[in-house]
């Protein structure tokens, strides 16, 4: 017998902020909308009744999302702010110049202007607390929108988006790559703080 609940949390980790649509569960795993449905239930039942598990289940814009249970917040925010947490990766960096500069703005488009998949990077940037949704646009799937936070103005020593570095110059019509602002400490209102300066 196939153990759909391992299918369903496999789908929802690999998807990230992304999350995954009832209609993509149903394609994937052969099973109908129902089916799905009763699966997803009995997924986020599991978590809820087990103290030891850390993850939950959360609906938003009909796409299903692994996420940390509420009671973790306050240890998260603690990691995240911890003097020994991992510097930010250079994927980050990029990833958060993009959104710093194009926001609100999907993990699509991020993708498309990086080459590669950002799922990753946005994860890192949303537990860090420098990025987050800012909504959902109204195309088809509705996707999450990304934006920097209040604690990303702060961080940068920032009183808001206006005071970032003006780029108009250097983008052209014709190339979709971002300067690398976030890397050279000269071209920041502040410089970057040392955890947030990459390997």
């Amino acid at each position: 017998m196939n153990n759909y609940l391992a299918q369903l949390e496999a789908l929802l980790f690999v998807a990230g902020g992304k999350g995954v649509s009832l209609g993509e569960f149903s394609l994937l795993l052969g099973l109908s909308s129902g089916a799905c449905l009763q699966q997803l239930e009995k997924l986020k039942q599991s978590y809820e009744e087990d103290s030891k598990r850390s993850f939950t289940l959360l609906e938003t814009g009909e796409r299903y999302q692994l996420v940390t249970k509420p009671q973790f917040k306050d240890l998260l925010e603690s990691f995240a702010k911890a003097p020994t947490t991992p510097r930010l990766s250079q994927a980050a960096l990029e990833t958060l110049a993009i959104v710093a500069y194009k926001q609100p703005i999907p993990r699509l488009e991020i993708d498309e202007i990086r080459g590669v998949q950002s799922t990753g990077a946005l994860q890192t940037l949303t537990m860090r607390q420098l990025v987050e949704e800012k909504g959902r646009q109204e195309t088809p799937g509705r996707p999450i929108l990304y934006g920097t936070t209040a604690y990303f103005l702060d961080y940068f020593g920032l009183q808001t988006l206006t005071d970032l570095p003006d780029i108009a110059e250097l983008e052209s019509e014709t190339t979709t790559e971002i300067p690398d602002l976030f890397f050279n400490e000269a071209t920041l209102t502040n410089p970057l703080p040392d955890e947030l300066t990459a390997e």
